[in-house]
């Protein structure tokens, strides 16, 4: 039953639809057409691009041409209530079958909307019929607890919707549950048309090499709390927010509840409106807080994974990765959250401390998801580690910190490239270290009048130390943390020593006099 546009123009309810939506319900009714009945068909668009309203109409058209029942399935509470209100809005009288439905009155409906474990229980309870259920319809598909569900409608054309088509498991692939993928419109297309908002992204180098990857193939929340609740990455977390989102609207996303709590308590003492949100939070005063945040100018909302999927609000400028992940879905669904137009924002922020930009690219890049979808091992396989990733790190001072080297033209020393152009004369690797402080040592000479301010000045090079030797540990291929460590204070010390022995001879030397008195 192929749909004409005239059709999907003839209604009185639901929404306009644009012109790539027609065309999406169009090539999914083909296949409806030219498929068996218990085909199982995958749509794929991005966040922002319309999906619940695609197969609204959808469920709409089939109810009208056909004389079976539609199932609409989500994992979420809130995804069961947007939905059931969606369809209400395109004319489908529609029964949520939550934990408190009484389902006497089940065979006055045609459509029915649950949530895949409240679903589950009422079938294996056998007080659902679902013999009449022609189309099942999967809401965020790459969530692997639907297929359990699967053996129930093994008459059913299934139809799955995800904004990414790479299953939330890595060793449960979408491919081996359903037939066939449709792309829908590029994230670049939907810009470019003005659908969605256009990134600009703010990326700092993290290392992330103590980071643990679990069984489901992503970094564990114990690995990460441990990093991201430190002090260093709590201060350059408010230095990102301060320099790139302040006054804005900000959705910040953690791996674990901890790490939330942590960053909660820094942005309320620095005195900004921030509020706290997990999945221990109850569903009432989630609702106040998301309130909360919708009409707050200035709003900030830390999280723990809870508002990946589901959460539509407009009004975000900046989202923070505050945390790293291997899943290109998790990426997209986390930065999707601020890519809604709305009057006066055609732009947002993504402020990203994982280094997932470096790790699959810049949000909105063009994905062969169809690839993606066959052969989702070889794209996993093909992303860099953490350690060839950080290889390729430049260290870049940070601004306010790049005003007090000003006297200096250039801050940055490659210890790799130093390292292979050392080993290559014969030197000994320990030359590289040598080199490095003193290349420190005169940028930090060059931009003082006396040696307690070049000491000064080395306080504030931490980073870039730390930067240089775990670069160096690389090189020499030795990283165990005692030697990291050994490494660091050995260096902080050498450099003291060697501006207090060095100052007048090389101050005077740089600037062409002796230091003043």
């Amino acid at each position: 039953m192929k749909v004409t546009t005239a059709e999907l123009e003839d209604r009185k309810t639901g929404k306009d639809l644009y012109a790539y939506q027609k065309g999406a319900i169009n090539k999914i009714f083909t296949a409806f057409e030219d498929a068996p009945d218990d085909y199982h068909l995958l749509y794929q668009l991005p966040t922002g691009g319309g999906k619940t309203v695609i197969f609204s109409e959808i469920v709409r058209q089939y109810l009208k041409h056909h004389k079976k029942r539609v199932l609409v399935m989500t994992h979420r509470v809130e995804l069961c209530k947007q939905t059931s209100n969606m369809l209400t809005e395109f004319g489908v009288v529609n029964k949520v079958v939550d934990s408190k439905a009484n389902l006497d009155d089940q065979d006055n409906y045609q459509c029915f909307v649950a949530m895949v474990e409240t679903l589950n229980n009422r079938l294996t309870d056998d007080k659902l019929d679902i013999s009449g259920i022609g189309l099942v319809i999967i809401d965020e598909a790459h969530y692997n607890s639907f297929t359990k569900l699967f053996k129930f409608f093994e008459k059913s054309f299934i139809l799955g919707v995800t904004a990414t088509p790479l299953s939330s498991n890595v060793k449960l692939p979408m491919k081996d549950n359903y037939n066939e993928l449709i792309a829908g419109e590029s994230i670049e297309s939907l810009i470019e048309n003005e659908f969605l908002a256009r990134a600009e992204t703010f990326s700092y180098n993290v290392g992330l090499t103590s980071l643990e990857v679990g069984s489901n193939g992503d970094y564990t929340v114990k690995s990460s709390e441990d990093l991201y609740t430190n002090n260093d990455m709590l201060s350059k977390l408010l230095y990102a927010y301060e320099t790139h989102s302040k006054g804005k609207k900000t959705l910040i996303f953690n791996n674990g509840i901890n790490t939330s709590i942590h960053v909660y308590e820094t942005f309320k003492a620095a005195g900004y409106p921030i509020a706290h949100l997990d999945n221990t939070v109850s569903k009432k005063d989630r609702a106040a807080l998301l309130k909360w945040f919708k009409k707050t100018p200035h709003a900030i909302i830390t999280s723990v994974s809870i508002l990946t999927t589901g959460f539509d609000e407009p009004t975000i400028e900046t989202i923070i990765l505050n945390r790293a992940t291997k899943s290109l879905g998790l990426y997209y669904q986390m930065v999707g959250r601020g890519s809604r137009i709305l009057d006066k924002k055609s732009k947002f922020s993504i402020i990203d401390l994982g280094n997932n930009h470096h790790r699959f690219g810049p949000w909105g890049a063009n994905l062969d998801w169809q690839k993606i979808f066959r052969s989702p091992d070889y794209y996993v396989d093909r992303l860099l580690n953490d350690e060839e990733l950080e290889s390729n790190f430049k260290y870049e001072m940070p601004s306010e910190m790049r005003e007090q080297f000003s006297n200096s033209e250039e801050v940055y020393f490659d210890i790799k490239e130093t390292y292979i152009s050392s080993i290559a004369k014969g030197e000994s690797s320990k030359v590289v270290l040598e080199k490095s402080l003193k290349q420190h040592a005169k940028i930090c000479i060059e931009n003082s009048e006396d040696v307690y301010d070049a000491l000064a000045l080395a306080k504030l090079l931490g980073d870039d130390i730390n930067h240089r030797i775990d670069r160096y540990s690389k090189c020499i291929c030795r990283s165990t943390h005692n030697f990291i460590d050994w490494l660091n204070d050995d260096y902080r010390k050498k450099l003291r020593v060697y501006l207090n022995e060095n100052f007048d001879r090389d101050f005077e030397e740089i600037h062409g006099r002796p230091p003043e008195e």
